[in-house]
């Protein structure tokens, strides 16, 4: 296999060289696509939250199979029962904690306590939030039934999934037995699309009706003075809803009052979509444009980097400060030179967590998705590179297994830019050399 020359590099595993493309050794560098597994280190323990949107999306919390803490307290002897943590009126949310795990703690009911705090399965939470664990709950929008498992339906001569919380594109092929890449081309995907509840997968071949590029917006009443009204429903974010209406999160934003970023919405809550008149002027232009560098991506590479961007824009996530303490204690447990990882997150992002390049290179070790898909391998569990401990520990494991692998730390620095398959079959190239000693500049600042 040959790899072509261009601009921008990213690392490749060996199986797609030939399709991966190079990056320049400047801030928005791509990171390593995945590597050949290594011998797996032992998982390293983890006590934080899924402190971002995306995150609690892929991870939601199916309300209807928790257990009423009050069930399970009815089957615990009264005598270990008068035992039990008093309830008190308020808790302060630390790092790790879960509504449900809380729930569980005090033994009350998550969804009492969901609808207490005007909260729903899939809300963000944060360390130092208070929440409420007595009281009399407002009336909250009931919330709708999360979707049951889908049977495979005929439509034309092609077999449909709909997908539910939770599936991978990987784990529907391994259901329906087919193999992935037939996922991929049925359905127009690659290994970066995004797919989400209620999406219509084709699982053989055949001629059914392609599945939209996003969930269809619930019928609107009639736009009035340029504007329409939505009706939140559960899972949705504001990042995705103004995507959905093709308009920006800053123009939502602004169209209604008193919502930010960060501020938490519920399924049942109603907003204001803003029309063409609304739409703040050059505000319509990608978060994350498709060229760099005079190297145009792939539209769907380009379509997730978006969506991310969006996502990360959404949420709160660290300082740049407070990523750098971050990234300096993740590489100190993992055995990993501090200085060392912090010159890479330095050159890769400036520490900034909500970083997104063009070749859907996220966060602050800019990684992307096959890369972490690699870095979970190497580690043991899933990451997820929108949270921000899980975005270090990918950066952190992936340049861990470099040098152990590499002949010497140049060639291992060098594969994290260039590619670690592409760096001992061509040597290095002129930019990356200049990225060799950008890194090696930086940790000596570090150091």
């Amino acid at each position: 296999m040959t790899t072509p020359r261009s601009p921008k590099r990213t690392m490749s595993m060996p199986v797609i060289a030939a399709t991966t493309a190079a990056l320049p050794a400047v801030v928005l560098s791509s990171l390593a696509l995945a590597q050949p597994s290594m011998a797996t280190p032992a998982p390293q323990p983890r006590k934080i939250p899924a402190t971002l949107a995306a995150a609690m999306k892929a991870q939601a919390v199916n309300v209807g199979s928790v257990i009423p803490a009050q069930a399970v307290a009815s089957t615990i002897p009264a005598a270990l029962r008068a035992m039990a943590p008093s309830v008190p009126d308020s808790y302060t949310i630390v790092r790790g904690d879960t509504i449900s795990a809380i729930a569980r703690r005090f033994n009350v009911d998550t969804t009492a306590v969901l609808q207490l705090n005007k909260l729903s399965a899939t809300t963000l939470i944060y360390p130092g939030q208070t929440i409420k664990l007595k009281g009399t709950a407002t009336a909250a929008p009931a919330k709708p039934a999360p979707p049951a498992p889908s049977a495979p339906s005929t439509q034309g001569s092609a077999t449909v999934y709909t997908v539910v919380a939770g599936d991978t594109l990987g784990a529907i092929a391994a259901k329906h037995g087919v193999p992935l890449s037939s996922i991929f081309s049925w359905n127009g995907l690659s290994g970066s699309s995004i797919i989400y509840p209620g999406q219509k997968i084709k699982v053989s071949g055949g001629s059914a009706p392609s599945a939209p590029a996003a969930p269809a917006p619930a019928p609107a009443p009639a736009p009035l003075a340029g504007t329409g009204s939505y009706t939140i429903k559960a899972g949705d974010t504001l990042s995705s809803i103004a995507s959905r209406h093709g308009v920006s999160l800053a123009a939502l934003m602004a169209a209604n009052n008193n919502v930010t970023a960060t501020t938490v919405i519920y399924p049942g809550q109603k907003l204001t979509i803003p029309g063409a008149g609304l739409q703040p002027a050059g505000d319509t232009k990608p978060l994350v444009p498709s060229t760099f560098l005079g190297f145009t991506y792939p539209p769907a590479v380009v379509s997730s980097a978006n969506e991310n961007k969006a996502l990360l824009n959404a949420s709160p996530v660290p300082s740049r400060a407070e990523m750098k303490s971050i990234v300096a204690d993740t590489a100190r447990r993992m055995g990993v030179s501090p200085s060392l990882a912090l010159a890479f997150a330095e050159q890769e992002s400036g520490f900034d967590q909500r970083a997104v390049s063009p070749a859907n290179a996220i966060g602050t070790m800019q990684v992307i998705p096959s890369s972490g898909q690699w870095a979970s391998d190497l580690v043991g569990r899933k990451l997820n590179l929108l949270d921000p401990y899980d975005n270090a520990t990918a950066g952190v494991a992936i340049i861990r297994t470099l040098i152990a692998t590499s002949k010497d730390l140049d060639t291992a620095i060098a594969g994290y830019y260039q590619g670690q398959y592409s760096v001992n079959k061509y040597g290095m190239y002129d930019d990356t050399k200049r990225y060799v000693e950008s890194i090696k500049a930086r940790q000596r600042t570090f150091g």
